[in-house]
């Protein structure tokens, strides 16, 4: 072997060779052009009907008219915000809809995870596939459907609840027509439709944790409880921190579908909420108030995300985990 050999494979010559340079933007773009056209498909749609339409919310600031458009409108200012805070039905919107949301919240967050780690404790195959399939097809029907099966079975003359109830000397209840009843009637409706698409998320969390963490607690002689305990619930916190936060970003806007299926003028006492109401002044109305309609859905807008900012804070320094 050469001395010139051996120059040219010193470690200083093989360092000194010139790197291959990184591709540009374009040049990825022309090579990987399939996976791109795909993203711009949503993109294209999120554009569409999640951007363009912001520019609307400036008519919560001025008095919107048919006639002159958007931009020829008189500028107004907070006029309509002052309106609406104002207001006597500030309190009493703002009431039903935390109220409601609120209570949906704590009484579903926690289901699904019970759920999910029941289902992963389960032995048995075929009963763990039966549950998750009769828990999780619930979440295909739709919102009118759901109401639609709501209103037959608490139906006071004919109903199933209160053929049951009579069998007990009980009843008959309206229930849809009680404004006492009309949350929890919301509430476990949505707790029973959405609590099996939600486990699915805690089992697939659940899924990345180690077998031998839970064959070195058995040996330590850990119960079935201090497992979930010490194993599967650190394992799934991060998950459930995140899905909390996006829950508490949308406190201020409950189901509006749902609401305005089940709501009727003997019940509005406690079913009327913010979105409700703003559809009502928009296009249900007589005289429709555009601007203020628009005024308070971009108030109910800010306070949502004020108190996304707001739980993420908590959450990332409490918890460790947040969505940024």
């Amino acid at each position: 072997m050469t001395t010139d050999t051996l120059v040219r494979r010193t470690p200083a010559h093989s360092a000194a060779r010139p790197t291959k340079q990184a591709l540009g933007l374009g040049a990825r773009m022309r090579r990987h052009w399939q996976l791109y056209v795909m993203l711009a498909l949503p993109l294209i749609w999120l554009a569409i009907f999640a951007y363009w339409p912001m520019y609307g919310a400036i008519i919560a600031f001025k008095d919107y008219n048919v006639v002159d458009g958007i931009f020829g409108s008189r500028w107004v200012g907070f006029k309509h915000f002052e309106r609406f805070v104002e207001s006597y039905q500030f309190w009493r919107l703002m009431k039903n809809t935390l109220i409601l949301h609120v209570y949906e919240l704590f009484a579903t967050f926690w289901l699904p995870i019970l759920l999910a780690l029941g289902l992963n404790m389960a032995r048995r195959r075929w009963y763990r596939r039966s549950v998750q399939l009769i828990t999780y097809a619930p979440h295909f029907i739709s919102t009118v459907v759901v109401v639609g099966l709501i209103v037959v079975i608490v139906d006071p003359n004919t109903g199933v609840l209160n053929q049951f109830l009579g069998l007990f000397g009980i009843g008959p209840i309206d229930v849809l027509n009680n404004p006492d009843y009309f949350r929890h009637l919301y509430v476990w409706s949505s707790a029973w439709q959405t609590m099996g698409f939600s486990a699915i998320i805690y089992l697939a969390a659940l899924t990345s944790v180690s077998p031998e963490l839970h064959e070195a607690a058995i040996v330590d002689g850990a119960s079935r409880l201090r497992r979930i305990w010490h194993v599967d619930l650190p394992a799934i916190r991060p998950v459930a921190v995140i899905l909390l936060i996006l829950n508490i970003g949308s406190i201020m806007s409950a189901g509006f579908e749902k609401v305005l299926l089940l709501q009727n003028t003997l019940n509005l006492q406690t079913s009327e909420v913010i979105d409700t109401y703003v559809y009502k002044l928009g296009f249900a109305s007589q005289v429709p108030q555009f601007s203020y309609a628009a005024a308070i859905g971009l108030f109910r807008s800010v306070i949502g995300l004020v108190l996304l900012v707001l739980a993420n804070t908590i959450a990332r320094r409490f918890a460790k985990s947040s969505l940024w």
